[in-house]
């Protein structure tokens, strides 16, 4: 169980550092450090490193995967949206050892603490579609 609370720790740090990254466009190694600096508790920071430098060294060919399945530009997500998009693409697409269902309940719970009312909605069939469980 411990191991689990420490990935969700490690999923809501990548999430809020893609969020930083995109607000602030600071080079991702240091937004990195930066966060591996602060007191966050016991966090799986071997996941967070591998995902998020995952996520920003990738971020056009998630995007690719992504955008066919918006139904609206992707300039009108907001920071939150968008970082859980990302983190729930990679983590589909590389995070062999946990399965989908796992990678979209977590999005959804990270869309439902830091994102707009109802945009767990969105995360949910975005994610869901790029899975292959729903239609296109």
């Amino acid at each position: 169980m411990l191991a689990v609370a420490q990935r969700h720790k490690a999923r809501r740090l990548v999430m809020q550092a893609l969020y930083q990254w995109r607000l602030a466009a600071a080079e991702p190694q240091a937004i990195a450090a930066e966060f591996m600096a602060g007191s966050h508790g016991k966090v799986d920071w071997d996941y967070f490193k591998r995902v998020f430098s995952g996520v920003t060294g990738q971020r056009e060919e998630l995007l690719a995967r992504l955008l066919p399945l918006l139904d609206r530009d992707a300039g009108s997500l907001t920071p939150v949206e968008w970082a859980i998009l990302l983190l729930g693409a990679y983590e589909l697409q590389h995070g062999d050892a946990v399965p989908g269902k796992v990678v979209i309940n977590e999005a959804v719970k990270l869309a439902k603490e830091y994102g707009a009312t109802d945009s767990y909605k969105y995360i949910n069939a975005v994610l869901d579609r790029l899975a292959g469980h729903g239609t296109v």
